[in-house]
């Protein structure tokens, strides 16, 4: 469970900017809460849903961007060439462009609370630091740091293996890899003090960063293996008001290009079972059904909003079979990317009335949702370039205002800023 995140010196971030998923006190709205189960700890609800928006090149998607960092950067496969790391500081400040990105995340796993903070070049790591909480007390796990020019690393006395295996795991770590990943793989099943909490760093986010086709491909070939998964895909799609009766894939011979998408390898490689794994093309029909009778179409004949509800019928669904995958966290850019507004709400609230604790965070510019009464306050955030360029992230409960005001109205009277500044052109 995300507690919370914060970037700086990343694309259009420069100073440090957080996004906040700890619940506001004293708002309504319970059921869009989730009271996380932290041992030794009595810790505040949080939010089951964040939706940001913000004008154009406000720095919406360099948020998602930068969340996605950590889990790319935990899976990335060592390397013997010195491939650049996935950063870009900030380009307006000159005393900027050779510091370091940082990441910093706060999160819950197996019902401990951790923190974990990361800052990188493109060509090296420069710092590396993982905490625990025990019992409310801060205990280190390690700091990696740079002095004099040199790597240095400190190791806290909670952390499990000893002198030597610490010092084995520090030897295997090259100047591009992280070393919490060097130790997992490194280390026996038996401890898992590092292991638990980097399951949720390396796998517990699926971002959707380049709209829902770009996992097209494995929603066709889940339900290649799970049939199942093609029935309740077609029972969401027949919730917002699309037709659809039956979903089936097939896999084809490589001859036969009709109807296919290329697999993304990389992607699949670690989400779904080996038959999937194998370069299969895939055939994917969608039966209509209507008072006329029934009629099947070829995937590719589908809307774009079609095509939409089912691919984030993927992950949504995913989130609730732990069986398939760990993802506790999706994350979409342009959740309302042709869609209709009514049927974005249908699955905010779906989302909000599932009891499995996951969390949704989407960018959107679909502000009917502000006027729907189905999230809070603390639930909408907004994005703004300031003079230099650099982004600002608020949320719109830092604005004094009463629960039950009319959100959207507020926003396009420029109440809470996120507008985009339009230029009268000149006759």
């Amino acid at each position: 469970m995300l507690i919370e995140f914060s970037v700086s010196n990343f694309r259009s971030f420069r100073a440090r900017q957080t996004l906040s998923m700890v619940a506001a006190p004293r708002l309504r709205k319970k059921n869009n809460l989730f009271q996380p189960d932290v041992v030794g700890e009595k810790f505040p609800p949080l939010l089951k849903v964040a939706a940001i928006y913000g004008a154009n090149a406000s720095g919406k998607s360099s948020l998602l961007k930068a969340i996605e960092i950590l889990s790319r950067i935990c899976n990335r496969k060592p390397s013997v060439q010195d491939d650049p790391l996935p950063v870009s500081p900030f380009r307006f400040d000159s005393a900027l462009r050779n510091e370091p990105s940082r990441f910093e995340v706060h999160f819950i796993q197996q019902k401990r609370r951790y923190s974990y903070e990361l800052a990188l070049t493109a060509s090296k790591i420069v710092e590396e630091r993982f905490v625990a909480f025990v019992k409310g007390k801060t205990e280190l796990l390690f700091h990696r740091f740079q002095k004099d020019g040199r790597e240095e690393y400190l190791f806290g006395s909670f952390l499990e293996g000893g002198s030597e295996l610490h010092d084995t795991w520090r030897k295997l770590t090259s100047s591009q890899t992280l070393f919490v990943m060097q130790a997992v793989a490194n280390s026996n099943e038996e401890l898992t003090q590092l292991r638990i909490p980097f399951s949720w760093l390396s796998e517990g986010t699926l971002v959707v960063a380049s709209g829902m086709e770009s996992i097209a491909s494995l929603a066709q070939r889940l339900v290649l293996d799970m049939p199942s998964f093609g029935d309740d895909a077609a029972a969401l799609l027949r919730d917002v008001d699309v037709p659809i009766s039956e979903i089936k894939v097939k896999a084809i011979d490589s001859g036969d290009q009709a109807g296919t998408i290329p697999i993304d390898s990389d992607r699949v490689s670690k989400s779904l079972p080996a038959v999937l794994r194998r370069g299969l093309k895939v055939k994917t029909t969608l039966t209509h059904q209507t008072t006329l009778g029934s009629a099947e179409f070829d995937f590719s004949e589908e809307s774009d909003g079609t095509k939409n509800i089912f691919c984030f019928a993927f992950p949504w669904l995913v989130l609730r079979n732990q069986t398939a995958m760990s993802h506790k966290i999706l994350i979409v850019d342009e959740l309302d990317s042709s869609l209709h507004p009514k049927v974005v709400e249908a699955l905010i609230k779906r989302h909000l009335d599932d009891e499995a604790p996951t969390q949704l965070i989407f960018t959107t510019h679909d502000t009917h949702l502000m006027d729907t009464k189905l999230l809070r306050r603390d639930q909408f955030f907004l994005t703004e370039r300031d003079a230099t360029g650099a982004t600002q992230l608020r949320s719109i409960h830092d604005f004094e205002g009463r629960e039950s005001e009319d959100i959207e109205k507020r926003y396009y009277e420029g109440r809470y800023r996120g507008l985009p500044m339009l230029r009268k052109t000149q006759k």
